[in-house]
């Protein structure tokens, strides 16, 4: 068993960025005539600050996610976006599972794993979370490399797999809805596994695409 921290990596960020943006908008208004070499930056903060957001749905961004499968099942309920995900079905776990690490377990006590005793269903209650977890992640894993050495198929025993396990997804969206994205999925009431990985995701394409993103501040 290994415990694992998320990640995100942008893939694929819109060719020739806002310049791209502004020339779409720009159609709107039959204004091409005024585009020059510094123009999009200013255009397409007016286009944001308007309101006027059809026009960023012309950018897309494609990044590459490593969580939990708790967090994709809220993902994939975004409707204008594509996605790739790494398929309990076809994926055997007969090596070293993952686990994303939960972002209110304490680093000290997940350090103490393994080498712990097991954990009775009637444990005291002064036993850890952490240790509960752990012990949990540890039952699923070995009771996955049971069923496949039972003969069931990877796509069968995925049945006891737990929301901690690892899983890769990679997801592309236009501009537009990565704001509502970040939105959402920034905001203090999401989940704050969610929290975690989304809000590094926002300050990176802040500092990469300037303007559209600017205004979404956690």
């Amino acid at each position: 068993m290994k415990i694992i921290e998320q990640t995100h990596e942008i893939l694929s960020l819109p060719d020739q960025g806002l310049q791209l943006l502004e020339r779409a908008g720009r159609t709107c208004y039959k204004s091409e005539d005024k585009i020059t070499p510094d123009s999009a930056e200013r255009f397409v903060e007016m286009l944001v600050r308007k309101g006027h957001h059809a026009m960023i749905e012309f950018g897309d961004i494609m990044v590459k996610l490593v969580t939990n499968r708790g967090v994709t099942h809220e993902l994939v309920r975004h409707r204008h976006c594509s996605f790739a995900q790494e398929s309990t079905r076809y994926v055997k776990y007969d090596g070293q599972m993952e686990f994303i690490k939960p972002v209110w377990c304490s680093n000290h006590l997940l350090g103490t794993w393994p080498k712990q005793p097991p954990v009775p269903p009637d444990a005291h209650p002064d036993i850890p979370g952490e240790k509960l977890w752990m012990a949990a992640m540890e039952r699923a894993e070995q009771d996955y490399k049971l069923l496949l050495h039972a003969g069931w198929k990877a796509q069968q025993a995925r049945e006891i797999l737990p929301n901690s396990l690892k899983t890769e997804i990679v997801m592309k969206a236009n501009i537009r809805e990565w704001r509502h994205i970040f939105n959402l999925r920034c905001a203090k009431a999401s989940h704050p596994q969610m929290v975690e990985l989304m809000r590094p995701l926002l300050k990176e394409v802040q500092g990469k695409i300037p303007i559209v993103f600017d205004d979404l501040i956690f």
